[in-house]
């Protein structure tokens, strides 16, 4: 989707109004950065004063239906997820596929002044994603139905050590994944954690998938102890150790060899205008190598 509208249309707007009540006013609108796939807007309304996330996707695209669909499984994640309030897929009042979930008061924060503690509350907070009960996951995806979680995507030196292990990589237990865990899809409010956003992905998958894909952005911003301190927060918080992480970092570094050059837009409203394309390329061979060495 090209970004070329300011505001979310009329439509929708009289939509947020009509969810906040008979008397409502809509204030404005105001776009949310971070992220690629989908238009974002936060939505203000007074008479009562409530604010509304607005989420545009491009026509034809599966991920708000797949959106809709996690968060009514979420069913809120005890306040550490948004809740959807209505949303169109067949254009009765939007022109593209749109959803309407809550606010999560709280900002996107990736250079945070302890980045060692910051990074255990994000190890907490995926671990109630994944404990999430499982019979709720039923209408969900699996990730190996889509192209993220397809070999076809695997490239880099470790492409072929994580095919021959794929046998083990399809038949690990399934969890509620995220699909895109890292740090600029939660939001913090004076230094905690508040919640977890971006749901367009969810789908039902190995905890490998999510865990090797946080670490990999953590080692991205910061360096392996942080990853680390993120795991071990993890693994505290589900009493369960994570077996063969390195495949799970295997994998993540494997369907990422080729994507990590294009996420600069992704780090720059956030604060690191140091990671352009070289940087996360350096950083990301770096890791890869780290990680061929430990084979």
């Amino acid at each position: 989707m090209t970004r070329s509208e300011a505001l979310p249309s009329s439509g929708v707007l009289e939509e947020v109004r009509r969810l906040a009540g008979p008397s409502a006013v809509v204030l404005g609108a105001a776009r949310l950065e971070g992220g690629q796939h989908a238009d974002t807007w936060r939505v203000d309304t007074e008479n009562p004063a409530i604010s509304v996330v607005v989420r545009q996707f491009p026509v034809d695209d599966p991920a708000p239906l797949r959106e809709q669909r996690v968060l009514r499984a979420l069913d809120g994640l005890g306040g550490m997820a948004p809740v959807l309030l209505g949303g169109d897929l067949n254009g009765r009042w939007s022109k593209y596929p749109t959803s309407l979930i809550s606010w999560l008061d709280g900002q996107p924060d990736i250079t945070p002044t302890d980045p060692r503690g910051w990074a255990r509350e994000l190890g907490r907070a995926l671990a109630a994603v994944h404990t999430v009960p499982t019979e709720r996951l039923a209408e969900l995806p699996s990730i190996f139905d889509r192209s993220g979680g397809s070999q076809e995507i695997l490239g880099g030196p470790l492409a072929a050590e994580v095919r021959s292990r794929w046998s083990q990589v399809v038949t690990s237990p399934e969890v509620l994944t995220h699909c895109d865990y890292w740090s600029g899809n939660v939001v913090w409010r004076d230094g905690r954690l508040t919640g977890i956003v971006d749901w367009s992905d969810g789908s039902r998958g190995p905890r490998g998938f999510d865990l090797g894909w946080c670490r990999l952005d953590l080692v991205l911003l910061f360096d392996e102890q942080i990853a680390d301190d993120f795991l071990a927060a993890y693994e505290a918080a589900t009493g369960q150790a994570v077996g063969e992480m390195r495949l799970w970092d295997t994998w993540a570094v494997a369907r990422s060899d080729d994507a990590v050059g294009s996420w600069p837009p992704n780090y720059l409203p956030l604060g690191r205008a140091d990671l352009d394309e070289d940087e996360l390329r350096r950083r990301h061979a770096q890791w890869t190598a780290r990680l061929r060495e430990r084979r």
